[in-house]
């Protein structure tokens, strides 16, 4: 689906566009990612942006397997299953209350990556209160998802997110990893074995915050593979870079970057390495922005229409 897309990015912008283009960037509006892979990007964030509704009856119109929510992290999400494509799909949703925005955004510390079925020989540390988050429904929803091999062993397995969200994803799938749920790459759409079932990891898509220091971003690049990664940035959406680099963190390759608009294929811009200065990094952060709340042309969670 996405075969290590060329590095574009010599040519310099033409004077022709018709959208503002931020500083420092050099693309040309003639290539970007493939419409095949972009339309992959809009249905998961889809997903993610269903995971903020109180009720998703029907994920897309697909199966809803299970909700599951914390009330005291604020972790919610749901797993739905696709009949039609043969898939389980795992969403989580970001922040939405002030009582986890408290407990969970704000715990900057980096914590040493802990826990039932994550990796043990690691020394990488994250973001204390993302790791808390991850924790308080891990158990439920692998468990959920083992019930689901049972039954649909031949079934891929998407795990999806959005801002808070993203870190769930990411933390789930090393998890499954770690327990050997998963182990040979099988494309590059993050998809992996696991027995005669397959895992397609979405981490992120949608303004993926620095999640931990420079070891966890290498153990996520070398489980996952950087051209097998797809952190996606609107624009100038300041939740990516809020969290400074100064305090250890570090983000993890590969962001794709939609550096203008309208959203479309040609205007997503795959950045090279984990901090690629001529990505969202050029962009003072400015924090939670009206760009944090729409991402591949989807509105988050504003759009009811994806839980039906």
């Amino acid at each position: 689906m996405h075969n290590n897309l060329p590095d574009d990015t010599a040519r310099p912008p033409r004077s022709s566009w018709k959208w503002p283009h931020f500083p420092g960037t050099v693309h040309d509006p003639e290539k970007g990612i493939s419409e095949e892979l972009y339309n992959e990007l809009v249905r998961y964030t889809k997903y993610a942006s269903g995971a903020y509704q109180v009720l998703c009856p029907r994920p897309m119109g697909n199966t809803l397997v299970s909700q599951f929510i914390n009330p005291i992290t604020g972790t919610q999400g749901f797993i739905a299953r696709d009949n039609t494509r043969k898939e389980l799909v795992v969403a989580f949703r970001g922040s939405r209350e002030i009582s986890s925005a408290i407990i969970v955004d704000t715990s900057l510390l980096l914590s040493p990556l802990r826990g039932p079925g994550l990796p043990e020989n690691t020394d990488a540390h994250v973001h204390t209160g993302f790791l808390y988050a991850f924790r308080s429904v891990g158990d439920r929803v692998l468990n959920v998802l083992r019930e689901q091999f049972k039954e649909f062993p031949q079934y891929d397995v998407t795990v999806s997110g959005h801002s808070l969200g993203v870190r769930q994803s990411c933390f789930f799938v090393i998890l499954l990893m770690s327990l050997s749920l998963s182990r040979a790459p099988l494309h590059q759409l993050q998809r992996y074995l696991s027995g005669t079932a397959s895992l397609m990891l979405r981490c992120d898509y949608s303004h993926l915050p620095r999640t931990g220091d420079q070891s966890f971003a290498e153990l996520v690049e070398t489980l996952i593979g950087v051209d097998n990664v797809f952190r996606g940035v609107h624009s100038f959406d300041g939740v990516p870079t809020m969290i400074p680099t100064r305090l250890g963190y570090k983000h993890h390759a590969t962001e794709y970057w939609q550096f203008t608009e309208p959203p479309a294929p040609r205007h997503v811009r795959r950045c090279v390495g984990a901090e690629d200065p001529e990505g969202s990094a050029s962009i003072p952060s400015t924090g939670i922005n009206p760009a944090h709340m729409v991402y591949f042309e989807q509105p988050i969670a504003s759009d009811p229409t994806v839980c039906i």
